[in-house]
């Protein structure tokens, strides 16, 4: 399993209210579990200065946590995200980052000004992630805070670089998955009993015919221990003579 604490941050009005689609959670979730990473958690957040500041110290807070932050770093009045930046990870200021004043400059020449070429101004210690689409630089602190536009096509080509050259792939993991005719109270107390370093998901459903069926998932970078742990699951559904099959 990876050390890392994965969250992303998509900034947007426009979805919480459902004038624009998310494209971004699933990419994510893809993508990480490829690099043999998970997502902790995920936030949709409207474009409110304030909040953007209070979310990105909460997750930041939170040992090796990693952040990828979708939306909000354009040169519009609502672009809240790089002042955010600065606010809740260095001083609060923006400074001219001059190699992206010089790609802004490149690209649009006279019209970098007076309003794009504000997209240079970035937090202190700021680097530029490469923009595939347009080249308008997007960028990161500190190697674990990651600051891209809301368009998934220049945002994920830019996830799959830090993921292959910044950030490095966890470990790789085993999990075994079973789905039981019973209700999950039964496992309670060996769920109680399991190690720090394995993963248990316990998801209950509800079928038509008022019946319950529970899915054990068992997740470890052993595999020794992911099978002895899994084991001890299905002697309990031995022992009590309840159907189950394994996935």
């Amino acid at each position: 399993m990876s050390s890392h604490k994965f969250f992303i941050i998509i900034i947007g009005t426009e979805i919480l209210n459902r004038r624009r689609e998310d494209a971004h959670f699933e990419f994510m979730t893809t993508i990480l579990k490829e690099h043999n990473h998970k997502l902790s958690g995920s936030f949709i957040i409207e474009d409110d200065p304030k909040l953007i500041v209070d979310t990105i110290k909460f997750i930041s807070d939170i040992p090796n946590s990693v952040i990828f932050s979708f939306g909000g770093i354009g040169s519009t009045p609502d672009d809240y995200t790089r002042e955010s930046a600065s606010k809740a990870l260095r001083d609060g200021k923006l400074y001219l980052h001059e190699e992206a004043k010089a790609i802004i400059e490149e690209r649009l020449k006279d019209k970098a000004y007076p309003h794009p070429i504000n997209m240079a101004k970035l937090p202190k210690g700021a680097k530029l992630l490469h923009n595939p689409i347009n080249k308008m630089p997007a960028f990161y602190l500190d190697d674990r805070f990651f600051f891209m536009a809301g368009f998934p096509q220049m945002s994920h080509p830019m996830v799959e670089y830090i993921l292959n050259n910044i950030i490095k792939d966890g470990k790789i993991t085993y999990r075994k998955t079973l789905t039981a005719k019973c209700r999950e109270n039964i496992f309670i107390e060996l769920m109680r009993e399991i190690p720090p370093n394995v993963e248990v998901s316990s998801l209950p459903s509800l079928k038509k015919d008022g019946s319950f069926t529970t899915t054990i998932s068992v997740n470890s970078d052993n595999t020794n221990l992911t099978n002895e742990i899994f084991s001890k699951f299905i002697n309990i559904l031995d022992k009590n003579a309840i159907d189950y099959y394994i996935e």
